[in-house]
């Protein structure tokens, strides 16, 4: 996301001199830089790369994408709370220091997770109405813990920050979040997150690949197209402040079922092999969040409208920038 995100932010602010600077563990490429002001090759956990932009740069807007997912999170995860809370935790600083000297709030876009929900059981995920977000608060993996603690942090910089220093700066940070579905991208590779099963499904067709997926057929839960997804990420940063309701809101486009997006698969890649072979840890975790989630916040305080249902993502989206990709070669 946080590549697409480069060319929007760089398109949105083409007129009003408004900068974009980008970090990124591996450098980015020509055209990404190109885009940008300056990039550096660097953690957030480095104090001292984030004390330089600091000191460079009047920050005032930050969208804070870097994340371990939940599938390596579970592999490593002490590296994943270091990287999604201490990360999420410096640049929430940085923000808050930039306000404190500049005299006005900070924008803090922060792209949650779906992860972040906990449904106890099957029978209770599969019996439940869309999902609020206030809804079972319950994550079973780390990557769902560190995201909902980095809902709980940004809320206390926004509204609480150093509550009792006689000297604080009142709402410092203007905090933003959405929680994220499964999100599927034409254009970039799925990386093994738990959710990836239906890219991975579709690269793979079109790759000439067999596929073995890793739920059930009957798993559910909501997804979004990657261009929505950044949509929905610039609809919130730009939206009016005193309209919206709530610092974390639910988006999705479309919920089907893993048989569903198989179905759609071998509909546009006739030679395709899918097969399902559900891992039992990974199944668990899918169980776990919501088959369908309430975005109904969203919709009502910054318009949120999703562009595509399953066949239109596939139709129009991507079956013919991922075809074209694998017949590049």
């Amino acid at each position: 996301m946080g590549h697409g995100l480069i060319g929007a932010l760089s398109a949105r602010h083409a007129d009003d001199g408004v900068a974009v600077v980008a970090i990124d563990l591996r450098e980015l490429d020509a055209a990404q830089r190109a885009l940008c002001r300056e990039t550096f090759v660097g953690d957030i956990c480095d104090a001292a790369l984030l004390d330089r932009l600091a000191s460079t740069y009047e920050i005032t807007e930050i969208h804070h994408l870097a994340a371990l997912l939940s599938t390596r999170a579970e592999a490593v995860p002490e590296k994943a709370n270091a990287v999604n809370v201490t990360g999420t935790l410096n640049l929430l600083s940085l923000a808050a220091d930039e306000a404190r000297r500049n005299g006005r709030s900070v924008r803090f876009m922060f792209p949650s997770s779906i992860a972040a929900y906990g449904l106890p059981d099957l029978g209770t995920k599969n019996a439940a109405p869309p999902v609020h977000e206030d809804e079972y608060p319950e994550p079973i993996t780390m990557y769902g813990c560190n995201k909902l603690y980095g809902e709980h942090l940004g809320r206390y910089y926004a509204m609480h920050y150093r509550q009792l220093a006689e000297n604080r700066t009142d709402r410092p940070i203007d905090f933003r979040a959405i929680r994220f579905p499964g999100i599927i991208s034409s254009d970039t590779v799925p990386t093994g997150g738990t959710s990836d099963y239906a890219p991975e499904m579709i690269h793979a067709a079109a790759a000439g690949r067999p596929y073995a997926c890793f739920v059930r057929p009957d798993s559910r839960i909501p997804f979004t197209t990657m261009p929505e997804a950044i949509g929905a990420m610039l609809a919130l940063a730009t939206a009016d402040e005193s309209r919206l309701t709530r610092r974390v809101y639910n988006i999705a486009s479309f919920s089907p079922s893993a048989e569903e997006i198989a179905a759609l698969v071998a509909e546009h890649f006739p030679g395709a092999v899918t097969t399902f072979e559900p891992t039992l840890a990974r199944q668990r975790i899918v169980d776990s969040w919501p088959a369908e989630v309430d975005d109904s916040a969203a919709r009502r305080d910054w318009s949120f409208q999703p562009e595509h249902t399953l066949r239109s993502a596939f139709e129009a989206y991507l079956v013919p920038r991922i075809a074209a990709r694998y017949e590049r070669g």
